[in-house]
C-alpha cells in the first residue's frame, strides 16, 4: 500500500547561503544534521591520523614507502566492504542505528592501532577501521538528504561534507601539539589513541536522532545489492561508482602523501607543516560551502565537471613547484584545497537522488565506497612511483582520477530538484 509523501522540510522564495539552508530543516532534521556532521567530522579526524603520522610510523617499523602506501590503501579497500554492509543495514534496520554502529567500529579500531606492537597488527587494525570508516558518511548523508527539501539539498549535504575539513583541522592541531611535546616514536601512538573519543558521540545519536519518515516497499526489495546492479539502476551504479573512483583517487593521492611530502621533500618541521596544511584546509572548508551553493544553482553534473578540471590543473601545478619555492606552495594551498573539496559537495545530494528510498543506503554506500577502494590504488601507486619520480612528481598521477570523473559524468543523469520519497 502506498501513502502520500510526508512533508519533512519547508520552502520559501528566499535563496539562503550555505548556512541559511539549515533553517529549512525541521527540528528533527537539524538534530539529524548535527549527528551526521559530528560523525563525519570525527571520521575525518580518525582517518587523518595516519597521513599525519606516516613519517613517524615509517621510521618506527622500518618500512618502505611502498609499504606505507599499502597501509593507507588497505583502509580504503576495506571501506568498500564497510560501505556496502552499512548501506544494506541502513535500508534494513534504519539510518540512525547503522550510524551508531559505524562510529563505534572506527573508534574502536583506531584506538587499537595505537596499541599495535608490530606492523602486521597495525595494518590489520587499520583495515578493520575501514569497515566503520566506509559506512559512516554514506549513512549520514542519506539520513539528512531525506530530511532536506530538493531546493536546498545540495547546500545541506555540502555542509555535512565540510565537517571533513573541521575534523582534518582538529587532527592537525592535535598532531602539532602532541609531536611538539613528545618524540615521534610515542606521538604516533597517542594520536591513534585519541581516536577512541568518537565513541562518546554515539550517546548523542542514541538519544536525539531519529530517521526521517519515508515510504517503504516490501522488505524483500530493501537493502538488496543485486537490485542496484539490474536494469537501469545497474547502469547508474556503474557510472556513479566510476565517478566516485575518479574523484577519490585524486583526493586521496594528495591527502595521503602531502604531509610526508612537506616533511621529507620540502624539509618542513612539524609546526611549519601544520601551517602549510592550514592554508589547504581553509581552502577546503570554503570550497565545500561554495560547492554546495553552486550545485543547487547550476546542477550536480556541472559542479563536478568544473571542479574536476580545476583540481587536476592545480594538483599538477602544485607537484611541479621547484625546490626552494616553498612560498609558492603556501599560495597554491588555498585554491587547491578549495577545488579538490568543492567537487565533493554534490555527492551527498546526487547519490541520494539517483536511488529509490528502499535502495538509497545500499546504492550510496556501495558506489561511494567502491570509489574509495579502487581510488586507493592511486596513493598506493604513488608510493611505488616515488622511488623513481620523487613524492612530488608522483603525486601528479592523481590528476588522472579527475579525467576519469569527467568520463563518468557522460553516463549519468542530472537530478537537481528531484523529490525524495
Amino acid at each position: 500500500m502506498s501513502t502520500a509523501p510526508t512533508r519533512i522540510s519547508t520552502d520559501d522564495d528566499s535563496t539562503p547561503g550555505p548556512f541559511g539552508a539549515l533553517r529549512h530543516l525541521s527540528g528533527a532534521g537539524r538534530r539529524a544534521f548535527a549527528g551526521a556532521f559530528g560523525g563525519y567530522g570525527l571520521d575525518a579526524f580518525d582517518y587523518q591520523v595516519l597521513p599525519l603520522t606516516l613519517s613517524a610510523i615509517t621510521v618506527y617499523f622500518r618500512i618502505s614507502a611502498g609499504q606505507a602506501g599499502l597501509l593507507n590503501a588497505v583502509t580504503l579497500v576495506v571501506s568498500a566492504l564497510g560501505g556496502l554492509l552499512a548501506g544494506i543495514m541502513a535500508d534494513r534496520i534504519g539510518r540512525t542505528r547503522t550510524l551508531m554502529i559505524t562510529i563505534g567500529t572506527y573508534a574502536l579500531f583506531t584506538l587499537l592501532c595505537g596499541l599495535a606492537p608490530n606492523f602486521g597488527l597495525l595494518i590489520t587494525f587499520r583495515a578493520l577501521q575501514g569497515l566503520g570508516f566506509g559506512g559512516e558518511w554514506a549513512v549520514g548523508a542519506v539520513l539528512v538528504a531525506e530530511y532536506a527539501s530538493p531546493r536546498y539539498r545540495g547546500r545541506v549535504a555540502a555542509l555535512i561534507q565540510s565537517s571533513w575539513a573541521v575534523g582534518w583541522a582538529a587532527a592537525v592541531i592535535v598532531y602539532t601539539v602532541v609531536f611538539d611535546l613528545v618524540s615521534p616514536a610515542v606521538g604516533w601512538r597517542i594520536m591513534f589513541m585519541t581516536g577512541a573519543l568518537p565513541a562518546l558521540f554515539v550517546l548523542y545519536l542514541r538519544r536525539k536522532v531519529t530517521d526521517a519518515p519515508r515510504t517503504r516497499k516490501a522488505d524483500r526489495a530493501r537493502g538488496s545489492f543485486l537490485a542496484i546492479m539490474r536494469g537501469g539502476l545497474g547502469r547508474t551504479t556503474f557510472f556513479a561508482a566510476l565517478l566516485a573512483t575518479g574523484v577519490q583517487g585524486g583526493y586521496y593521492t594528495l591527502g595521503t602523501w602531502l604531509p610526508l611530502y612537506l616533511h621529507t621533500a620540502r624539509h618542513l618541521n612539524v609546526v611549519n607543516t601544520g601551517g602549510y596544511l592550514a592554508f589547504l584546509i581553509s581552502g577546503a572548508f570554503v570550497g565545500y560551502l561554495f560547492g554546495g551553493v553552486l550545485t543547487d544553482k547550476i546542477g550536480r553534473k556541472a559542479n563536478f565537471a568544473i571542479f574536476a578540471v580545476a583540481a587536476a590543473v592545480l594538483l599538477v601545478a602544485y607537484s611541479l613547484v621547484p625546490a626552494g619555492a616553498n612560498e609558492l606552495l603556501l599560495v597554491l594551498g588555498f585554491p587547491l584545497g578549495f577545488a579538490y573539496s568543492a567537487i565533493f559537495s554534490g555527492f551527498g545530494a546526487y547519490l541520494a537522488e539517483l536511488y529509490p528510498a528502499e535502495l538509497r543506503g545500499t546504492g550510496q554506500g556501495f558506489t561511494y565506497n567502491f570509489g574509495r577502494a579502487v581510488g586507493a590504488s592511486f596513493p598506493a601507486a604513488v608510493g611505488f612511483m616515488a622511488n623513481t619520480f620523487g613524492i612530488g612528481g608522483a603525486m601528479a598521477f592523481g590528476a588522472l582520477g579527475y579525467a576519469i570523473a569527467l568520463v563518468a559524468l557522460l553516463g549519468l543523469p542530472e537530478t537537481r530538484g528531484r523529490q525524495l520519497r
